[in-house]
C-alpha cells in the first residue's frame, strides 16, 4: 500500500511540475488582450464622441446648410449611428485625398465620403458593406452638345484629386485632358466657367447637382462598372468593422437607408447592395 501511496503522490508532483512548465512556456491570454480592448469601437464609447470624416463638398452626400452646419445623405447616417452608439457627433471635413490619410493617422474613427471599394485601397484600408451604389456619367452644359463620352475627343475632362475617376477616364485610352480639383464643387465651377467641358463622377451625386441649375445635364451612360461605396475604417480593427457592418444591416433592413436616399436624391435607390452574380 505504501509503494502505491508513493507512486500515486510521485504522479501528482509530476504532473503539477508539467503543467507548471507548459503555463511558462505558453502565453496565456488575459482580460487586457484581445481585439476588442484596443479597437475603436471602445475608444468611441470611452471618448463619447464618434469623429466620422465627411466630404462637406459633395452635396447632397455632405455640405454645409444654411446655418452652417454639417448636413446631407451621409450626415444622417452619421447621426443614425451616433444615435444608437449613444455618443455625440463630430463630423471632420475630409477631402477625398485625405480619406485614408485621417483615417491612418486616427484623426477620424470612419470614413462616410463616396468611397468606393476597390483592392487597392483595401490594401491600405479596410472597408465595410456597401451602403450606396452608383454607376458614372458625365456632367455637361446643356450647350455644349455633348451627349456621351464619345464626344470628349479632345477636350477637357474634370475630377477630384484622391478619386478614381481619372483612372477611370484613362482606362478609356481615349484623347482627352483631365485637369484635378481639391474639391467637387471646384469641378463643377469648372465646368459652369468653361474651363473643363465635363466633370465624370457618380451619377446619383451629378443629378442632384444639375437639379440646381437648369443651365446643367447629366449624360444618360455607365462610363464604368456599379461602384458600390463604403464606409473606411482603419485596417485590422475586426471589432470596429462587425459592429458598422450590423449597423448598415440594421439601417437596410428597417429601410431608413432607403428612406433617406430618397429624401436626398428624390428617388427610391436605383441598384440593389447585394448583387446577383
Amino acid at each position: 500500500m505504501r509503494l502505491v501511496r508513493e507512486s500515486a503522490r510521485f504522479a501528482g508532483l509530476f504532473a503539477v511540475t508539467a503543467l507548471l512548465v507548459f503555463a511558462g512556456c505558453t502565453k496565456i491570454a488575459t482580460s487586457d488582450q484581445g481585439g476588442a480592448v484596443n479597437s475603436t469601437l471602445k475608444q468611441v464609447l470611452q471618448r463619447g464622441t464618434l469623429r466620422v470624416g465627411d466630404c462637406l463638398t459633395f452635396a447632397p452626400f455632405g455640405f454645409y446648410n444654411k446655418a452652417g452646419q454639417p448636413d446631407g445623405y451621409d450626415v444622417d447616417l452619421a447621426k443614425e449611428l451616433a444615435k444608437q452608439m449613444g455618443v455625440k457627433l463630430e463630423v471632420v471635413n475630409t477631402t477625398s485625398a485625405n480619406r485614408i490619410p485621417n483615417l491612418q493617422t486616427s484623426k477620424v474613427d470612419v470614413v462616410f465620403c463616396n468611397f468606393t471599394r476597390n483592392l487597392e485601397r483595401a490594401k491600405e484600408i479596410a472597408f465595410t458593406n456597401p451602403y450606396v451604389v452608383a454607376s458614372e456619367a458625365l456632367l455637361v452644359k446643356k450647350s455644349s452638345g455633348i451627349k456621351s463620352i464619345k464626344d470628349m475627343s479632345n477636350r477637357t475632362i474634370a475630377t477630384v484629386k484622391g478619386s478614381t475617376n481619372g483612372d477611370e477616364v484613362r482606362s478609356l485610352n481615349m484623347q482627352v485632358k483631365i485637369q484635378e480639383f481639391d474639391s467637387s464643387e471646384a469641378a463643377i465651377l469648372a465646368v459652369k466657367q468653361g474651363q473643363a467641358d465635363a466633370m465624370i463622377e457618380d451619377n446619383n451625386f451629378l443629378a442632384y447637382q444639375a437639379s440646381l441649375d437648369p443651365e446643367l445635364t447629366v449624360t444618360n451612360e455607365a462610363l464604368v462598372p456599379l461602384e458600390y461605396n463604403a464606409f473606411g475604417v482603419k485596417a485590422g480593427d475586426q471589432v470596429w468593422l462587425d459592429y458598422l457592418n450590423l449597423f448598415l444591416f440594421q439601417v437596410n433592413a428597417s429601410k431608413l437607408n432607403a428612406q433617406l436616399y430618397k429624401k436626398w436624391f428624390g428617388s427610391d435607390p436605383r441598384f440593389p447592395l447585394n448583387p446577383q452574380y
